[in-house]
């Protein structure tokens, strides 16, 4: 489907994965913000390695330069969206997601919109309150894959850190700009969360939220025993959400290269790295609000 999974080695040796997504009427950088995961969410490839450091604000926005220069992109003839959605949590590296998302968005700089930027969470309670201060922040989008708090802490287990009623709370105090919506995403797994009654939960959750959702279909990984739901299960679920919030289901784009959302785990050595720079084994329109 023209994805390209980029894997590139760092100034110390350490490496990251980067995803460039080309979509009909725009293009997606899905870009890293920590080398590694510490959330542990247990249906994340990712969260397998484990929390390796923090990269900089310049590792991060050179991810989104060295694709737009091996795709030559440009903002002023195509739309670009950025989604802080790759390896690591954004919120706990804000300092540097908040100066790569000034750099990025310098008018004399590369000029795009914070619209145009969003950062995912797992749901990190007292920097989303943080993060409500900046002037220019990206948007922000939930990691939610359950309205049920204890199935919750056992497939994001930071939740018992930071539980769903006070994650809640913080959206609902979250103030939104004119233009803005809140994005909860939620990963289908078979036979764990994706039942009506789940769907009927998640609306009720949310209620008087102005907020959007995408659904996203489990992406499966070596070691990882969920498994995707059936098409027509996603669609019951999406039936459901739709009269209440705008709900998406995301295509999964890179799936055959393990590039789609949640499958990003580092496939060679640093060893092997050291002679590679990046590798290129080759969403509808909820994919501006996240990966």
């Amino acid at each position: 489907d023209g994805t390209v999974r980029y894997l590139l080695t760092l100034g110390d040796g350490k490496v990251i994965e980067s995803v460039f997504l080309p979509e009909a009427r725009r293009d997606t950088l899905c870009i890293s913000t920590q080398v590694g995961c510490a959330v542990d969410c247990k249906f994340c490839l990712t969260a397998r390695m484990g929390l390796e450091r923090n990269l900089e604000a310049g590792e991060i926005v050179g991810q989104v330069l060295t694709m737009y220069r091996e795709h030559g992109l440009d903002p002023a003839r195509r739309p670009v969206n950025i989604v802080m959605m790759g390896m690591g949590e954004p919120l706990l590296n804000l300092p540097s997601v908040l100066k790569a998302t000034r750099l990025l968005s310098d008018p004399g700089g590369m000029n795009i919109p914070p619209r145009r930027i969003t950062i995912s969470t797992a749901g990190i309670t007292p920097k989303i309150d943080e993060l409500a201060q900046e002037e220019r922040r990206p948007r922000l989008a939930i990691s939610l894959t359950s309205a049920d708090p204890k199935l919750r802490e056992q497939l994001m287990p930071l939740a018992r850190k930071y539980p769903l009623a006070e994650l809640i709370e913080a959206c609902r105090r979250y103030p939104l700009r004119s233009w803005e919506w809140l994005t909860f995403e939620y990963v289908l797994l078979k036979g764990v969360n994706d039942r009506d009654q789940d769907a009927r939960q998640v609306v009720r959750l949310l209620h008087g939220i102005k907020c959007k959702m995408n659904l996203i279909a489990f992406n499966p990984g070596p070691g990882i025993e969920y498994e995707t739901p059936d098409p027509g299960r996603v669609a019951s679920f999406q039936q459901i959400i739709r009269p209440s919030h705008p709900c998406f289901v995301r295509s999964p784009k890179g799936r055959d290269i393990y590039a789609a959302c949640g499958q990003l785990k580092r496939t060679l050595t640093q060893t092997e790295t050291t002679q590679t720079e990046a590798v290129s084994p080759g969403e509808d329109d909820s994919i501006e609000d996240g990966r």
